[in-house]
This record gives C-alpha cells, structure tokens and sequence, in this order.
C-alpha cells in the first residue's frame, strides 16, 4: 500500500498534516518526498528516503520497494510526502497509473489553488485553473487573457515573471496575486502586482500559485457547474446581435460552419483578420479562446471593441493592415481570413505560415478560391472548402413568405497535419 500525504498548501507540513505523516511514516519502509517535507517528519531508524527530484527514479524505487517487501507484515508500507491536495494536479496521476488507484490510500491536504483565494476573500468555484508546471507557458497565457478570473500553477521558466511579460505585451485589464510560501507564518506572502511589476522581479522558487483576475469581473454570478463559464447554448448568433455597417458582416450561415472547422477552445489563440464587426472573434471568444481582432479601419476597431464588450468577452483589437501588423502578434492555434483584397494571397501565406493548426478563409470573388488554395497547399495544409448558398425565409403580404436568396460565400480551409505543426508547438 502506498500512503499518500498532503501537507496542506505546498509549505511545511502544519500539526494535523505532521500527525497525519507521523502516523503513516511509523508503519512505513520507505518514505518519498521533497526534502523539507522528509525533514519535518520523524523517520524511525531503518526507514529508507527518496528525496523528490526526477520523478521516474522515484517511481521505480517505490516499485522495487514493493516488490522486495512483498508479504512482509512490517516495513513494507510506502509514505509519499506530497504539496497540497496530491490529486490536484499532483503525483497521484503518476502513482494511479503505475501501481493502480486501488493501491493508494490518498489524504489530501488543501490545495495552493484554494489557500490563495482564500487569503484574498474571492470565491474559486469559478475559476480555471491551468498549470505551467514543466508545460509550454502559451496555453497559461492564452487562458489569462480569456478568461477574468484563472490561478496558475507555476514551475521553473514559467514563473510569475515570465507570465507577466507574456500579459504585459497582451493585455492591459489583468491584475497579479502572487502566493508564496502559504501556511508557513515566517514566509508567507500574497502580494498583489501589475503584470509589468511581475515581469521585473525575481520571485525565487517558493512560490506557490499565480492567480490572474479581471477585478472588475472576479465576482461573478452563482452557477450549480464549477469551472469557467460554460460553452455558448447559441452560437453562430444572428447579424443583428452584433453592431455592423452596411450588412458588412459575416453571415451566420458562413460563421457556423467557419466556427466548425475553427475549433475555438480554452487555451487556444485565434486570429480573425479582417475583422469588421468582430461577429467571428466574438463567438470564438464566447468559447473561451483567446482572440485578436485586425481591422484596418479605425471606426472597425471600435466596433469589434463594442462587440466585444455587448457580448461580456475579452477580444484584443489591432489596427492595422495584414500581413505587415502580424509580426508583432503571437503565434496562433487558428485562423479565420474574412477580408485581405489585393492582399489575400499574401495574407493567407502569412498566416498559414505561424497558424498551429488550422486556416479559416471566407471569400466572395470566386476568382479568388484558386489563389488561396494553392497558398494553403503551398504551405503543406490539406485543404477542403465548399460554397455556401442559402436561402432565408423572408414575409410577403398575406401572411406568407419566399424564399430571399443570400450571395454565395466560399469557404477553403486548411489543416496542418499534426507532424508538420510549428517548432514549438505543444497541443
């Protein structure tokens, strides 16, 4: 049996933590954890350690523990001494998936995520939690600039300051608890920072988690599901739910089939260039990605802000005209093309070239679809498209109605195999 010990929030272990270990460590042969964790337990004379450092090289002395105590009635039990809740995002994953869930006798401690919102009075049933720990921080970030209320459990490379010169550089509207040491009285700190203050300190290595809040929207209303916000009952929403001009706007017909093949998730970055009214950013934002919105019109860029705000989503709005401004953007997971002109070639070679996973192009001039093909399959993308055509039912006098036929659309797509993804990309 492997008893598995959470110390409460990632600090040294508290009494009823220590207890709860010194009991466990009293029956056991072999106790594995971190060295601070290992150091303020009693460990009786004979009883092996494995101090945490590669986790593999722990697993596989746990593994010959228990094969050479196998039968043994005393000494043969394994203690892992774990941070928090080691369920949570912790080495219980590990452990169930070597020896089998059945194998483990798990007692949790609080989790960094909890102490952290507690220290601060905030609620967290609603937050999202994403960990950096030995991950690509992009998806991290992506996240925070999504979504107003999300802690971020961090790791070497992907600290407090590496996140806020990520969020420095993409948002202006996000705010930094930084939590330290929790449950220790001698270290623990919960500081709050901008995410340029974060950017320009070193943080050392005991902190515990980042949270990332919209203050402005870190209260939200009670829901029975915990998690972010749920995915969209609707999408592919009316034209007349967004502010356009003159019909400029990209029809629900071709949205909900570009939405389809888009792919919108928590985590993702999208792009819509040629944004117009924003109505794609906007629905792909409704479901948790990460959005930016290039529009070269000035009065553009204020209407995908509008947009954005009606609809209660984070959508960054660029001005300026692709390809040129998308030097300055971050490599996307998706993107939609609605507009480009003269351009489009060049705008969709630029994009296929960055794009991590696919490209979205909506196009009304039909001399336009060969070009746009080849530049997809130039760029190693398989790709597929259709021209849509519908017709909506319109009113006539007498109480009937016609059918008002809409202009066709063409819709080309490419799909990045998944062994030609960008340097870099982790999905």
């Amino acid at each position: 049996m492997i008893t598995v010990v959470g110390t409460g929030t990632g600090a040294p272990l508290d009494a009823s933590a220590l207890d709860a270990a010194h009991e466990a460590v009293r029956a056991a042969g072999l106790v594995v954890g971190a060295r601070r964790h290992i150091d303020a337990v009693r460990l009786p004379p004979g009883t092996a350690r494995v101090v945490l450092g590669p986790l593999d090289p722990a697993l596989d002395a746990v593994e010959e523990h228990l094969a050479k105590a196998d039968g043994a009635t005393e000494g043969g039990g394994v203690v892992v001494l774990a941070a928090g809740d080691p369920g949570f995002f912790g080495i219980v994953r590990a452990l169930a998936e070597r020896f089998g869930p059945a194998e483990l006798d798990i007692r949790p401690g609080v989790p960094s995520v909890a102490g952290a919102f507690a220290r601060i009075g905030l609620p967290w049933d609603d937050a999202v939690v994403v960990s950096a720990h030995g991950r690509d921080l992009r998806t991290a970030v992506n996240v925070c600039r999504a979504h107003p209320k999300v802690a971020v459990l961090t790791g070497p490379g992907s600290g407090p300051a590496e996140l806020g010169a990520e969020l420095t550089r993409r948002t202006d509207s996000r705010t930094l608890v930084v939590a330290s040491a929790l449950g220790d009285p001698g270290r623990e700190r919960v500081e709050r920072v901008t995410p340029a203050e974060a950017a320009g300190r070193d943080w050392g290595s005991g902190v515990d988690v980042v949270l990332c809040l919209d203050e402005e929207r870190a209260i939200a209303p009670a829901h029975a599901i915990a998690g972010p916000r749920l995915s969209p009952t609707r999408w592919a929403l009316h034209e007349d739910e967004f502010a356009h001009r003159d019909s400029m706007i990209t029809k629900f017909e071709v949205r909900a089939l570009a939405l389809a093949r888009l792919g919108p998730r928590t985590g993702d970055l999208v792009w819509d260039i040629g944004a117009g009214s924003g109505s794609v950013a906007v629905e792909c934002a409704r479901f948790g990605a990460a959005v930016v919105a290039v529009e070269k019109t000035l009065d553009g860029v204020e209407r995908v802000r509008a947009n954005a705000a009606l609809h209660g989503v984070d959508v960054r709005a660029v001005h300026g005209a692709a390809p040129t401004v998308l030097s300055d953007l971050s490599d996307p997971d998706a993107v939609f093309i609605g507009g480009g002109g003269r351009e489009l070639p060049a705008i969709v070679t630029a994009c296929a070239r960055r794009a991590r996973r696919t490209v979205v192009v909506a196009m009304a001039a039909i001399d336009r679809v060969p070009v746009v093909r080849a530049a997809l399959s130039g760029a190693g993308y398989e790709c597929d498209g259709v021209m849509l055509q519908s017709s909506r039912l319109a009113p006539l006098p007498g109480e009937v109605s016609r059918l008002a036929a809409a202009d066709p659309v063409f819709l080309l797509w490419g799909t990045r195999p998944s062994s030609s993804a960008p340097e870099g990309a982790v999905r």
